[in-house]
């Protein structure tokens, strides 16, 4: 018989992992109550969603400005399928450190930046950062283009 979850439990996995209630309980009797892998089965699910979503037209967008030190100053035009994404935090966070990557990176076009290990965890690329964002919102997320100047 399966370990009973506690709401308490599955109340951690969703602010761990962001995911839906119905979605961390799942994850919770498919690991039979280990939090670890039902973390892990949350991320499978997670990027099985980013692959469905890569076709999607990507309209609504943000351009977040970030300058370093004055001398350093980079714009990065996100973009996600709705509005209602745009305004969300995890988009607006990614839009953050997506311009700080790259003013430290100074990747040379968007597909090296995708490439890039993130500089804050080097264990993932930027392109890791993205899809994680596109779970947790669930819609397409891309970086159309940026533009970095230092002076």
């Amino acid at each position: 018989m399966a370990k009973e979850i506690s709401a308490a439990a599955v109340q951690k996995l969703r602010e761990a992992t962001s995911a839906g209630v119905m979605d961390c309980r799942k994850a919770l009797i498919e690991a039979d109550g280990d939090f670890e892998r039902a973390k892990e089965v949350i991320r499978e699910k997670g990027l099985s969603k980013v692959e469905k979503r890569v076709g999607r037209e990507t309209g609504a967008g943000l351009v977040h400005s970030y300058v370093h030190n004055d001398r350093i100053g980079v714009l990065v035009d996100l973009r996600a399928e709705t509005d209602f994404v745009v305004r969300s935090e995890p988009f607006r966070e990614l839009a953050h450190e997506l311009a700080m990557h790259i003013a430290a990176a100074a990747p040379k076009d968007v597909a090296e930046l995708l490439a890039q290990p993130y500089i804050r965890d080097e264990s993932k690329t930027v392109k890791d950062m993205v899809n994680e964002v596109i779970a947790k919102v669930g819609e397409n997320v891309s970086v159309n283009q940026f533009f970095r100047v230092e002076v």
